[in-house]
C-alpha cells in the first residue's frame, strides 16, 4: 500500500480569532475523521503556530543564517498533516476530503520510495 502525507494549510488568524470555542469544534471534527479513517492513518500531528518557526538557510556565499521565523510568508500556514496509507491516490484523494480544514485546505502528496 502507497502512503501518501495529507499538509494541512490554513489561516492562523482563524483560530487565533475563534478562541476556545473554534478549537473545540476542529477538534472534535479532527477526532470523527480519525474514526472514519481508522487504520488509514499512519500517523499526524499539528504544529504550533507560524510565530515559533524557526528557519534554517544557506546564504549565496555559503553560510548558515537562522532566522526566528517561517521559511515563507503567507496568508495560509503549514499547520498540521496526516500520513495516511491508501492502495491508490484517489483513495487517499477521498480520505483528504474529509480532513477538517476550515480556514484553509489540505495538499494531497505521495510519499516517494526509494529502493
Amino acid at each position: 500500500m502507497a502512503q501518501y502525507l495529507v499538509l494541512i494549510y490554513e489561516d492562523e488568524s482563524g483560530y487565533a480569532n475563534g478562541g476556545a470555542d473554534i478549537w473545540a469544534e476542529i477538534g472534535k471534527e479532527h477526532t470523527i475523521f480519525a474514526e472514519n479513517a481508522g487504520a488509514a492513518i499512519v500517523g499526524g500531528n499539528a504544529l504550533q503556530p507560524t510565530a515559533t518557526a524557526t528557519s534554517i538557510r544557506k546564504n549565496s556565499s555559503g553560510d548558515i543564517e537562522v532566522t526566528d521565523a517561517p521559511f515563507a510568508e503567507a496568508k495560509e500556514a503549514l499547520g498540521g498533516y496526516y500520513l495516511l496509507e491508501a492502495p491508490d491516490l484517489d483513495a487517499a484523494i477521498a480520505l483528504a476530503k474529509q480532513v477538517p480544514a476550515r480556514f484553509g485546505g489540505v495538499e494531497v502528496r505521495p510519499i516517494m520510495v526509494f529502493e
